[in-house]
């Protein structure tokens, strides 16, 4: 297993395009595949990201598209490698209907923006623009339609802006 990566915290404001569009009760780890969930080894990742789906996937994706999810998105086990690919890539947030607890919790202490949007996934397509104000949960979309999803709390924004929960813990915990 390699090291772990060091995300930066989101800009306030992520710009972007919609990567993929998934639909309702998505297992994340099929994503890279079942049979790759224990690989944390980025060029290994990002040779199966997506392949299921979409080949050229890995080269489209720009920094700060997003990827959206239906309802329960990310059910199953929360893993962490399909997320390791995606933000390898430059995936900056994850936009559904609705979350799994399971991923929502790992993902969001992992320092990536889960915010819930009702109607998301049948409001946008794949390559739509998207401008995403993660604190607020108000996405604009190419169309000029605007959607409000739930802010996160603010113990959660604090996460997503130290980079992670660890990273909090150890700045709220370092010896000064």
């Amino acid at each position: 297993m390699s090291a772990a990566r060091d995300y930066p915290p989101p800009p306030d404001v992520i710009t972007g395009r919609v990567a993929w569009v998934f639909g309702d009760d998505f297992d994340i780890d099929l994503v890279i595949g079942v049979e790759n969930i224990k690989s944390y080894d980025a060029e290994f990742l990002r040779s199966k990201v997506m392949q299921a789906y979409d080949p050229t996937f890995a080269e489209r994706v720009r920094p700060g598209d997003v990827i959206v999810g239906g309802r329960n998105f990310g059910y199953g086990h929360p893993h962490y490698p399909p997320m390791v690919a995606l933000r390898d890539l430059g995936i900056a947030a994850v936009l559904a209907d609705s979350f799994s607890p399971g991923f929502w919790r790992g993902e969001t202490y992992n320092g990536m923006p889960l915010l819930t949007v009702p109607g998301i996934s049948g409001a946008v397509r794949i390559e739509a623009g998207v401008s995403v104000d993660w604190r607020t949960a108000v996405v604009t979309l190419d169309t000029s339609d605007v959607l409000c999803g739930t802010p996160p709390s603010a113990r959660v924004a604090r996460v997503i802006e130290a980079g992670g929960s660890l990273k909090l813990l150890l700045a709220e915990h370092a010896r000064t």
